[in-house]
This record gives C-alpha cells, structure tokens and sequence, in this order.
C-alpha cells in the first residue's frame, strides 16, 4: 500500500475496521520493515555475527499466542540457512516449565516476538533466560516502543522496533505478524539478501489481497461450520497461525484445526464434513509438494468435504488462490503472501456473524493484550 493509500485509508470511515486497514496495509509495512532493517543493518549485524559465529550458541525463537507461531514458521527455514538448530519455544512454555526448556551451561540467544511487548510471559521469559542462563543473549523484536521488551537493550540485547504502524490496534494480529516474521528472517538470515527479495513479496502479497477478497467473501457467506488449515514445513507453524485467525475473529464460533498434509490422515481427517472448509497451502519444494496434490486429489475424491481450496504459488484449474510471480521463490517467501487469505476470511465470517473484528471478544475475556496472568518465581 502506498503512502497515499494508508492517508486514505486513515481518514476512512468508521466502517472500515482496524481489522481491515491492517491486511491491506501489509504491502507498505513489510517494504518499511525492511528499510528499517537496512537503515540498522551495521548495528544488527555488529551484535548478531560474533554470536552466530559461535558453533555452541542454542537460537530459541519465543513468544504467545500468534508471536508464537512467527517461531514455528521460521524455526525450520533458519535451521536449514544458518546449519544449525533454531527451536521454537512459546514463552507459555517456558515460563510455566524453565527447568524442561532451558540449559544453564548452553549460550542461548532468545528471540522474542511482541506486539506490544508487555505480555506477562514475554517479560517472565527475558527474565528467566538471564536468571537461569549463564551466557544469555537477547534479540527482542516488538511493535511497541513504549513496551516493556523495548526497554530491555543493553550489552547482551538488541531490540528491534518496527514501524509504528505495525503496532496492529485491532485485536487480531496481522500486519504485527508478517513484519516481526520478515525481521526475524532478514536479521538472522542476512538482510543483503532479502533485499532483492522483499520488493517481490510486497508485490505478491498486494496482488493476493485482490484476487483473494471475493474468493474468501464467497467462502464466508457458505457457513462452514468447521475449517482446517494444512500445511508442510513452515507452512504447519502459518497453519497453526491461519486456525487461530479464524477462530479469533469469529470468537470461537467457528471449530479450527491445523495439521500437516501427510499427519492429517493419521486421526486428524474425521473432523471432515460437508460442513467442512479443507484449506491446503502448496509447498514449492518439489518433493513436499508431491504429497500435498496427493492430499488435496484424495479429499476431492473423497466427496465428503465442502470444500478444498488451494493457496499456490502457480495458477492452475486446481488452485483456487495463485500467488504471482513467486513461483520459484522458496517457502519463506510464500509464508507472507499465504497468510493473506486466512486473515481475510476471518475478517469476512466476523462481519457476517455480525461481530467487531476490532472487538470481537464481546464478553471480555480475551484480550488484545492478555490479562489475568500471575508469575509465579521458579523453584531454585
């Protein structure tokens, strides 16, 4: 999105929801994102290359809920770029079990994802990991200059401020979760190299909201009582990512689940119906990519789903949403392009439950940034 279009966009009327501007303005903030990371690039890679030069350093890529799920998508890619294991951990997990995830004598460099970065357990985790982690080092990625985690730089911490605008104020994480995802990427990844690569992931994910909105406006109106998203690689963390998108902005009216295409068959595939919405993400890789079509030709044989649609990178009668111009482009490229339609189904069931997208926890709950939380200290 230009910055003429995100004017407009911000002098819209109130019918146009946060919800809303956030997906379509996900052009314009992957491209600042990257200008950012490249206005930072000396500063990043001063503090990042001594630590990766380290064959004994343990990368943990952490966060909640959807902050999560950026670790899942990008745990296998940086492992196969950086030739060594990155892990995902939430920090759910690590805060409620420090003991099971964390190794006193291992150097740690911890990822944290936060939108706003005061989430309890995203503060407990720093706190934990320097607690209980003799060589302890931080790569904190936010969207909130005035959260707690952007406060945290110092000798053994980088923090990474995105963009303001990429401080999603609806509830819904959306263009948060692509650039937090994509700075991830382009720092520990090499940020020279993503260069001549975001132009055309914005370009794709513009595209795809075009094509994408009527497909998804007709899916909405369908009343699917129940939606699978299934994905190989990377694509089983944006499946994850995809489910909870939809089951947010319907507030639980709508039964989501995610899978991998070849673990679906294994208990998954009863949750099929003919109430049922299948959605398949097509892997590039082509080996992978054989054994998603094998899932997507058996459950249209089937007969028994309402639905199969395919997200890919190609534009074929099987594919019913085609990603331009990155057909040979690896998966963590399509990671960006593919949650776009996941986002805006989601946006379009809300609207046709009659919810606020913005707000569409009406009793209160659920909260943009989760409350009720108690942090309780770890046994010595």
């Amino acid at each position: 999105m230009s910055d003429t279009m995100l004017a407009a966009s911000a002098e819209a009327p109130a019918a146009v929801t946060w919800t809303q501007r956030e997906i379509e303005q996900q052009p314009h903030t992957l491209r600042a994102t990257q200008a950012l990371l490249r206005d930072q690039q000396a500063a990043i890679e001063a503090f990042l290359a001594p630590l990766l030069a380290r064959p004994d350093l343990r990368i943990v890529l952490t966060g909640a809920g959807t902050s999560a799920f950026i670790g899942e998508c990008l745990a296998p890619v940086l492992s196969r770029t950086l030739d060594r294991c990155v892990e995902a951990i939430a920090t759910t997990d690590i805060v409620s079990s420090p003991d099971l995830y964390l190794r006193a004598d291992e150097p740690t460099l911890l990822v944290s994802f936060g939108r706003s970065g005061s989430s309890p357990e995203s503060v407990a985790a720093v706190d934990l990991l320097d607690a209980h982690v003799r060589d302890a080092h931080h790569l904190i990625v936010t969207c909130n200059a005035e959260g707690q985690l952007a406060g945290r730089a110092g000798a053994r911490a980088y923090v990474l401020v995105l963009p303001e605008e990429t401080h999603d104020r609806a509830f819904a994480m959306t263009s948060s979760f692509s650039a937090m995802m994509l700075a991830a990427l382009s720092s520990l990844g090499g940020i020279a190299a993503m260069e001549a690569r975001v132009p055309a992931i914005a370009d794709a994910v513009a595209d795809v909201l075009a094509r994408a909105e009527p497909v998804v406006a007709a899916l909405a109106q369908r009343d699917f009582q129940r939606v699978v998203y299934l994905g190989s690689g990377p694509f089983k963390g944006l499946a994850r990512e995809a489910a909870l998108k939809l089951m947010e902005l319907s507030d639980g009216a709508v039964v989501t689940a995610f899978d991998t295409p070849l673990g679906f068959r294994h208990g998954p595939k009863t949750i099929i119906t003919e109430r049922t919405l299948a959605v398949v993400f097509l892997s590039n890789d082509p080996l992978t990519r054989r054994y998603d079509e094998d899932l997507v030709a058996e459950l249209r044989a089937d007969g028994r789903c309402g639905a199969v649609v395919v997200i890919a990178a190609r534009d074929d009668e099987t594919v019913q949403i085609a990603v331009p111009g990155l057909s040979g482009a690896a998966d963590a490229d399509l990671l960006f392009p593919f949650i776009v339609p996941a986002q805006l189904f989601g946006l379009n069931v809300s609207l046709r439950l009659g919810l606020t997208p913005d707000t569409p926890n009406a009793s209160g709950t659920v909260n943009r940034v989760v409350q009720g939380v108690r942090i309780h200290a770890a046994q010595a």
